[in-house]
């Protein structure tokens, strides 16, 4: 059975190449995504995770018709994006991080009601869906301030009414809590689940892997334009639960220990953490290799304040694909 109409998007051996000529006019090309292929159904949260320069950007510039692709196709909601762009448009909205595409010297409710207008908005029903939105988002109190008098997390927040204003099915937040403080993170990931219960499906690209883990249903990550893994959160967790992390608290970091504890066998990886209080260690081991004993030897019994033996988190988890991948 087809179950196209199950998917918000679908991307099939997508890619895209740069071309570029040199000061001397050689001609220089850059893959920036290569076969992408990509299922994503509807009703979810689906994050799209890599480091800078992987292809995230570009990815969604081509679902969001603003960027053709050089091979592949790519579907929202059924529609090509190239060959049926103005339906796909027609049914997508954007959060974008940061302050762009905000009018600071334009009050709240004016930014809302002029990006209604260009979308075609009624009158009548833009101050309808303003209204609405602006509430929702928990704006209405500030809803005639100024924008340049807003705080960086009230944008944001302002940023996702602009984006819900045309009542798109699939919205793409391309890393939504960027630069936010603590609160004004939380409190703008606390409405992303509600955006899914009002049927939307939403696309996330996000460098905050606790943010992921917390919020997306399944998880795309790409590097050098390529997928290098695909799953839940705990399934990409569980494919490195084969490893562990021995974190340990020690009184004294001396020189050369991160690169004596990396030599050793069954080692993959080894971060340290000089946050707050004592130097930490998290030494990412194969359990079938690894031994805790020898890490604790190289280390030194009498320089260890504390250890934990854990599973690796979401964060470790990426870190040790990307390095592989």
């Amino acid at each position: 059975m087809d179950d196209r109409h199950e998917l918000a998007i679908e991307c099939d051996g997508l890619g895209r190449v740069y071309s570029s000529r040199s000061l001397l006019g050689r001609r220089r090309e850059t893959v920036a995504l290569a076969d992408l292929t990509l299922r994503v159904p509807r009703g979810i949260v689906f994050g799209l995770l890599g480091p800078n320069g992987a292809g995230k950007t570009t990815t969604i510039r081509i679902l969001s018709t603003l960027l053709t692709p050089t091979t592949g196709t790519a579907r929202v909601l059924g529609h090509d994006v190239v060959r049926q762009a103005a339906e796909v448009r027609r049914r997508i909205g954007f959060v974008l991080g940061g302050d762009r595409g905000l009018y600071g010297r334009l009050s709240g409710r004016e930014n809302l009601r002029y990006f209604a207008a260009l979308n075609h908005v009624s009158p009548r029903e833009a101050r309808r869906r303003t209204d609405f939105h602006l509430e929702q988002v928990g704006l209405s109190e500030y809803a005639d301030r100024k924008v340049e008098e807003y705080s960086r997390g009230m944008k944001q927040r302002l940023h996702i009414a602009r984006g819900l204003l045309t009542d798109p099915t699939v919205l793409f937040m391309d890393e939504p809590t960027m630069g936010l403080d603590p609160m004004g993170a939380q409190e703008l990931r606390q409405l992303i689940p509600g955006l899914v219960e009002d049927g939307r499906t939403v696309l996330l690209t996000t460098h905050y892997m606790f943010e992921a883990d917390q919020l997306c249903k399944t998880i795309a990550m790409i590097n050098h334009g390529r997928l290098v893994t695909l799953g839940t959160p705990t399934e990409i967790k569980r494919g490195f639960r084969g490893n562990r992390v021995v974190e340990v608290e020690i009184r004294v970091m001396r020189s050369g220990l991160v690169e004596e504890l990396s030599a050793l066998e069954g080692v993959e990886r080894v971060d340290t953490d000089f946050g707050s209080g004592l130097p930490r260690l998290m030494v990412q081991i194969d359990a079938g290799q690894g031994s805790d004993s020898r890490i604790m030897q190289v280390i030194g019994e009498d320089n260890i304040e504390s250890r934990v033996s854990r599973d690796p988190t979401l964060e470790e988890a990426y870190l040790g694909i990307l390095q592989g991948g």
